[in-house]
């Protein structure tokens, strides 16, 4: 075992799949314990019997779908109509837009994909620095990972045996707070580059709506449809598909019937990255369990902290290096089951430490060297890495503040859930 985790390790680093390194060592250590390895199959069809997990492929296709269409536009055109008259308006419309089409395609890089060919040349035209459009759309681009009916909420709540709905619940206040807490450094900045006020004009909101009639009912239909006990979470994520592709391909016809296939391929990639290593992990997990592995965590840590609040700065620290190497997918399915008994002995409950995982694993995404939307973005604007290290590190600092907030005061992640 010895020589057997520096390989793995090494393995990963070369870019061996994650599934594959997490199921080699399940079986490793289902070997040294002498159990059947047949159990890794047990565990891993164990999927099948959750069925919280149909709600994956279903918002993952019905996100990507709508980044196929012309919502993005529609959407960003809506916010603009409704905040572009106030200081720093398209800033602001920026971030919003980001975080609500996040919050629906669940990846922060289809975000920067696709809104940053809408925003980046607005803001640019509008007399923004390039510097501070970098900076926003590049952090932007994981805002929306605490709001419903995000990915990694879904897969906290299954991972962590979580209710959805909580969770759902208890990201809208730690959203918003991201959102306010970079609006108003947005609004702050306007005051020296001094963008003109635009005119609000009713007449184009009213525009605006009718352009985006199709879209504007989709919050409601998922987050009404569960909250009002008539849709479960999978039967949201049924129906929200099914609207989407109904409106998209039949009523507004911007997606044709031959994109679909490649649509559903592209989505259905993450969404089998997803499970298989959820799947791999459910044995892993459950072999770590059996060997007393979170035990043993606990009593490491105890030599070092000895209280709530030191435990949630290592977390934090722990955190911040972790969003930087590794998807937010992979280290929920990972990590999640190996600190959550963990943060109970400390007396922190299940859902503000989802918040405070998701907070700042989305962090994770603009921490150099390896931040993945640093690379995104590079690609995406034809931009070199280290002039996107400068311009997301007021962005990181702020949302770093926000993070902060969300971790020491916890009545803030819970207080909706009565």
């Amino acid at each position: 075992m010895t020589l057997l985790t520096p390989l793995l390790i090494l393995l990963a680093l070369l870019g061996a799949p994650l599934f594959a390194i997490i199921a080699a060592s399940a079986l490793f250590g289902f070997w040294q314990q002498e159990i059947d390895l047949q159990v890794i199959a047990i565990e891993f069809f164990g999927l099948a019997e959750m069925p919280i997990l149909l709600a994956i492929p279903l918002f993952t296709f019905a996100g990507y779908l709508l980044s196929e269409s012309g919502a993005p536009g529609r959407l960003v055109r809506m916010t603009r109509a409704l905040m572009g008259w106030m200081p720093a308006g398209l800033a602001i419309v920026s971030l919003f837009a980001c975080a609500f089409f996040t919050a629906f395609t669940g990846a922060s890089g289809v975000t920067i994909i696709a809104l940053g060919a809408l925003l980046f040349p607005a803001m640019k035209e509008a007399g923004y620095p390039e510097k501070f459009n970098l900076g926003l759309i590049t952090s932007a681009g994981s805002l929306g990972l605490l709001f419903a009916p995000s990915l990694p909420l879904i897969l906290y709540g299954v991972v962590a045996e979580v209710s959805i709905e909580d969770l759902f619940l208890a990201g809208l206040l730690p959203g918003f707070l991201m959102l306010v807490i970079l609006s108003a450094y947005s609004v702050w900045k306007n005051r020296a580059i001094r963008i003109p006020l635009g005119d609000f004009s009713w007449a184009e909101v009213a525009a605006a709506a009718r352009a985006a009639r199709w879209e504007i009912p989709l919050p409601v239909v998922v987050l009404g449809g569960i909250y009002s006990g008539y849709f479960a979470i999978s039967e949201a994520a049924a129906v929200t598909a099914l609207y989407v592709l109904v409106v998209d391909v039949l009523i507004l016809k911007e997606v044709r019937w031959r994109e679909l296939p490649n649509i559903m391929r592209e989505s259905m990639v993450l969404v089998g990255g997803i499970l298989m290593i959820l799947g791999v992990s459910l044995a892993s997990t459950n072999l770590m369990i059996d060997a007393g592995v979170p035990q043993k965590l606990l009593g490491w840590i105890g030599g070092f902290v000895d209280s709530q609040l030191g435990f949630l700065l290592l977390l934090l620290v722990f955190l911040l290096i972790l969003g930087a190497i590794l998807d937010i997918f992979s280290a929920i399915v990972l990590v999640v089951p190996l600190i959550l008994p963990i943060a109970q002995q400390f007396g922190i409950h299940p859902v503000h430490l989802g918040m405070v995982f998701l907070a700042t694993m989305q962090l994770g995404y603009i921490t150099p060297p390896v931040g993945l939307n640093l690379f995104i973005a590079s690609y995406r604007f034809d931009r070199s890495i280290t002039s996107l290290y400068t311009a997301t590190l007021p962005w990181f600092l702020f949302l770093m503040i926000s993070v902060m907030i969300i971790t020491f005061v916890p009545s803030l992640s819970l207080v909706l859930l009565g």
